[in-house]
């Protein structure tokens, strides 16, 4: 079991998003995603955002939203508890990381990039502001079977 944290990097209408293209065996290969990572002994999901935003981008973090917690379920992977923040910056520039490549993207464009399917869903639930959630994604290979928002289930279909 792993506990991650993930966030959404909002300035002037646009994410910071991570292409993972530099590591090998990657569960992320080749898609985008936002910025984050796995927690360290003792760390809070707050803790563990700021570290790894910071690690990651050079940014310092001062101002984000607990949004979500996501289950994610896989036949090929450890079940993933994902601690979902967004956050806002001024600033434009960040650092070389050494996961990928990062790239300021429109919002509207995000879900156009290679992303996995269950992001869509949550992506639309930050879009939408919904309120603290919880979300189970869960896969087989790359294909989402099942989403659960809140205990219900939803389609699969984004």
């Amino acid at each position: 079991m792993w506990n991650t944290t993930l966030c959404y990097i909002e300035r002037q209408g646009q994410y910071l998003m991570l292409h993972r293209v530099k590591k090998e065996n990657d569960i992320n290969k080749d898609k985008w995603i936002g910025i984050g990572g796995k927690f360290e002994d003792k760390e809070s999901p707050e803790e563990c955002l700021v570290r790894e935003v910071r690690e990651e981008t050079g940014l310092i973090l001062t101002d984000y939203t607990y949004r979500g917690l996501v289950t994610f379920v896989s036949d090929r992977w450890v079940t993933e508890y994902m601690h979902l923040f967004t956050a806002r910056t001024d600033q434009a520039d960040f650092i070389d990381c050494d996961e990928g490549d990062l790239e300021w993207v429109d919002k509207d464009k995000v879900k156009d990039l290679p992303i996995w399917t269950g992001d869509k869903i949550f992506l639309d639930l930050l879009n939408q502001d919904v309120p603290f959630f919880s979300l189970k994604l869960s896969y087989v290979g790359d294909t989402l079977v099942e989403a659960v928002l809140n205990g219900k289930a939803i389609g699969t279909e984004v």
